[in-house]
């Protein structure tokens, strides 16, 4: 019997080089340390702005309805495909229409059952595709976490974090 394929890891949208340089580390003891508060910066910096870093598969559960229904995933780079149960919905059952800021909308245009779409979603493929201002954020959040690590007074991350993020922010109503 063959091994299970080992869960899918995402990448890092920094490298931990790029931190290490930033928090002048030279050893590779904190490695592992750094690559979780890296992720942990990538996930809120997903969270304030709204879109995904790095591209990546994703599913979404679709209403049983034939209004159009937008993604919460952005930006959308393709459908791949609309499933019920487990198999894949003809392409004459949905329709899908992604638009230039990468939100995607389906609308079920054969039966009214619940579906899921899968698609693939993210800003750039690797971490030196990201616009630097979201890079840069996520080192400074790092090394901000790494630095404040044990304090008990460790107050609020940077407020440049912020900024360097601001103009990449998505807000959705609704």
């Amino acid at each position: 019997m063959p091994d299970p394929a080992p869960p899918e890891v995402t990448p890092l949208a920094v490298s931990l080089a790029e931190v290490k340089a930033y928090l002048r580390l030279a050893n590779d003891d904190d490695d592992a340390l750094l690559a979780g508060l890296v992720r942990t910066a990538m996930a809120l910096c997903e969270a304030f702005t709204g879109q995904w870093l790095l591209i990546r598969a994703g599913s979404e559960r679709l209403a049983a309805s034939r209004d159009w229904q937008r993604l919460i995933a952005a930006p959308v780079i393709e459908i791949v495909a609309v499933e019920a149960g487990s198999a894949a919905l003809p392409a004459d059952a949905w329709t899908a229409d992604i638009d230039a800021a990468g939100d995607a909308w389906l609308r079920l245009t054969g039966s009214a059952a619940p579906a899921v779409a899968r698609f693939r979603a993210g800003l750039a493929a690797d971490w030196n595709g990201l616009p630097e201002p979201l890079r840069q954020g996520i080192v400074r959040l790092t090394t901000h976490f790494y630095s404040h690590r044990d304090a008990a007074d460790a107050g609020p991350p940077p407020a440049a974090v912020a900024a360097l993020w601001r103009s990449w922010r998505r807000v959705r109503l609704g």
